[in-house]
């Protein structure tokens, strides 16, 4: 599924389906096709050089940008009123946030439809689809231009967010 990926460094902090299920529990939706493969087979960290985040389950959770905290600041701060049909603030506050861009775009999915991901881009006030399940959505942002340049570098740096930079 994720095979042209490459993992530079150790150590990876890999998610374990346990910590899957209980998110998609405690969320009251399951994550898209290729999140459970991605977060056990790589963990959390960065792809793309330095551009792609998908959370793992305990940022989504409990993480600086966990769902309640981005439930938050997007009541607050609601910028992408452009296309009200694809993603109205109501809707969009309905939604989980599985992950973002060095850019600081946002990945979302809604419970009602968890394959279609997201996009909450920071540098447009309307929303976009970045594909169905997470491969898709992933080649979407690594080469569809729209974001940042097509770029065809698929190197994962792991990292753990809960680990303090000494």
């Amino acid at each position: 599924m994720f095979e042209n990926i490459n993992v530079i460094g150790e150590p990876r902090v890999l998610s374990t389906d346990a910590e899957v299920d209980q998110a998609q529990h405690a969320l009251g939706s399951r994550f898209p096709t290729g999140y459970r493969e991605y977060v056990t087979q790589f963990g959390e960290g960065i792809l793309g050089g330095v551009y792609i985040r998908i959370y793992p389950p305990h940022q989504i959770l409990h993480g600086e940008n966990s769902q309640a905290n981005w439930l938050d600041r997007i009541n607050q701060y609601w910028f992408w009123d452009d296309d009200k049909e694809l993603m109205p603030k109501e809707k969009a506050l309905q939604c989980i946030i599985i992950g973002d861009t060095y850019d600081g775009d946002e990945l979302i999915i809604h419970p009602e439809d968890p394959e279609r991901i997201y996009v909450l881009p920071r540098h447009s006030e309307a929303a976009l689809v970045a594909g169905h399940g997470l491969v898709e959505a992933i080649e979407w942002l690594c080469s569809s231009n729209v974001l940042t340049e097509s770029f065809t570098a698929r190197d994962f740096e792991p990292f753990d967010s809960r680990v303090e930079a000494s």
